[in-house]
């Protein structure tokens, strides 16, 4: 088995349990706030992640040596989370991930005045035509747009931000303080939500916050290791996988169907996805390459970004 094949096998499997993931938001959903569930899944992830960062070989504190980006991306990550949560719980799977799935085009812009990349004219029409896929998902006049829709496009605003942001700080940073200020910032938030709208919660519904943590950190490794076996212009579309995922789950677990509108949008918005990790896997074409680099995934509390992940599970010399 080729490497390329080994590794977009890997990153289907990890989309796949990225789903599931985003199915134990969405059933815990029907029940609790969104900031509970997410308050609890990432308490639980802390031992999984102090594990992780038991490992990272760079001495220090979590003071950041460039404190406003650090600021920015931690709550970036801290909105991309909540919003994520939310639109899960309360939307159909299949829309979210259609609309969570613009985060490559909100990349590439982004990426222009926060990294100074060069966007050509081939990349600026898949970007138009992807974000008019938005409009034919959401098709404004034609359905009742809900608080989740715009809970939806910020959780995919946030996480392009909070993924250029990474680019830009470059290693400058520890991974530790890359990953515990964002879980910090998200403790502080969705806890004093707590005090406004709590409810207690059943044993089993309590370890199912669990299951979500184990999830978004088993995800994360696998896509190491996709990453690490593949290469990236192979490996990065396979994250679309997840409108399969969604709409399979959303017909068997939630009674949903994906509408025309829906699935039509969601093919321009991928088909524009990937190609533009097509241009920039041109070489010569982008000296960045923010899209392929990014190992994009709306990133939660729950789910960090692998890039984080792979920089402290370096093999120990």
């Amino acid at each position: 088995m080729s490497g390329n094949v080994r590794g977009a096998l890997l990153q289907l499997a990890a989309m796949g349990i990225y789903a599931t993931h985003d199915v134990v938001i969405k059933a815990l959903g029907e029940t609790y706030p969104a900031l509970q569930i997410l308050f609890f899944a990432s308490l639980l992830s802390f031992p999984l992640v102090s594990v992780v960062l038991m490992r990272d070989p760079q001495p220090g504190t979590l003071r950041p040596n460039r404190p406003g980006w650090v600021i920015l991306r931690s709550a970036c990550a801290v909105v991309a989370g909540m919003a994520g949560f939310y639109a899960f719980s309360t939307l159909p799977l299949a829309q979210v991930y259609a609309i969570l799935f613009t985060t490559p085009l909100l990349v590439t812009i982004l990426s222009i005045p926060l990294l100074g990349e060069r966007v050509g004219p081939h990349r600026w029409a898949a970007v138009v035509i992807g974000l008019s896929g938005v409009l034919i998902v959401l098709r404004p006049g034609g359905q009742d747009l809900q608080l989740g829709h715009a809970a939806a496009l910020a959780g995919a605003v946030a996480s392009a931000m909070a993924a250029v942001i990474i680019r830009r700080l470059g290693r400058s940073e520890r991974p530790m303080v890359l990953m515990m200020w964002p879980m910090l910032g998200n403790f502080v938030a969705t806890g004093g939500a707590l005090t406004l709208n709590y409810q207690p919660m059943e044993l089993q519904h309590f370890a199912m916050t669990g299951i979500i943590a184990a999830l978004g950190l088993m995800g994360g490794f696998l896509v190491i290791l996709a990453y690490r076996a593949g290469e990236a212009a192979i490996v990065a579309p396979m994250q679309y996988s997840q409108i399969l995922w969604a709409t399979a789950y959303g017909w068997y677990l939630f009674g949903e169907s994906v509408d025309m509108p829906t699935l039509i949008g969601a093919s321009v918005i991928i088909a524009s996805g990937i190609y533009i990790v097509w241009r920039e896997g041109i070489v010569g074409n982008s000296a960045n390459r923010p899209v392929t680099a990014a190992r994009l995934r709306a990133e939660t509390v729950t789910a960090p970004k692998s890039t984080l992940l792979q920089r402290l599970w370096q093999p120990r010399r």
